[in-house]
């Protein structure tokens, strides 16, 4: 019977293969293998990696040297030890985030956590994904944050506590507020399950989101983890925004 059933399953994914062949998840044409670009999407990703800012991970156009800080961080040194992202944020990026947040792609979690693991810091302790307000993760049926961490838990075998951290007030869409408007919206709306200063204490945590774009809500967070005792906080996500257009 077990002979039977092995011999049964090639054919089986062969027929899954051609009713649902794997498609590229920056345009939906059809490539070879899951979670692969086709080659116009990928020639349309910018990686981002060294040289980079020294504090932020903001990419740098020369190497200013490894501990080269960008103007920003000189002015105002972040409290995070960190944004690395796998990609700046683009159309083709732009498109993977939409079509796993609101198409309900959520095989593209996976697909992000592939580019995103060669960014996990060595000493990462534990993830916490930036979560949602319980009447959006209702409506939307997961949080996409969480979906990606637990994709990189597996594949770097790092830890994830997706209650840990809390939104325990919901927020407008930030898209259309400005700087200032985004961490007023903010100010409040998280907080951290009552045994988080154990898990937490002297641990290098890494905030786990999908797009990083001003910032109001990863330095919200990464404010409230700092207090509870965390020694340091790397915001890791797929895609960050480089430019002013700003994202979605």
């Amino acid at each position: 019977m077990g002979g039977t059933g092995v011999n049964l399953a090639k054919p089986v994914r062969a027929l899954v293969a051609l009713a649902l062949p794997p498609r590229c998840p920056g345009c939906g044409d059809v490539v070879d293998a899951d979670h692969r670009f086709c080659a116009a999407c990928f020639g349309g990703l910018t990686l981002i990696a060294p040289p980079w800012c020294a504090a932020c991970n903001l990419p740098f156009d020369h190497d200013r040297g490894p501990d080269a800080w960008c103007a920003a961080c000189l002015a105002e040194p972040p409290a995070h030890g960190g944004v690395r992202a796998a990609v700046a944020y683009g159309p083709v990026a732009r498109s993977l985030a939409l079509r796993l947040k609101y198409g309900r792609r959520t095989g593209h979690a996976v697909t992000a956590a592939r580019m995103m693991a060669r960014l996990m810091p060595g000493d990462a302790a534990l993830m916490v994904p930036v979560p949602l307000h319980r009447w959006r993760l209702w409506s939307r049926g997961f949080n996409q944050a969480a979906l990606i961490a637990r994709a990189l838990s597996r594949l770097t075998g790092v830890p994830v506590e997706a209650e840990l951290l809390r939104r325990v007030r919901a927020t407008p869409v930030l898209r259309n507020l400005n700087g200032r408007g985004r961490r007023k919206a903010v100010a409040g709306a998280f907080a951290l399950a009552p045994d988080a200063r154990a898990r937490l204490d002297g641990r290098h945590i890494v905030l786990i989101d999908d797009v990083h774009t001003s910032g109001a809500t990863s330095d919200a967070c990464v404010r409230l983890l700092r207090r509870a005792g965390a020694a340091r906080v790397t915001i890791l996500c797929w895609a960050r925004v480089i430019d002013s257009d700003g994202a979605d």
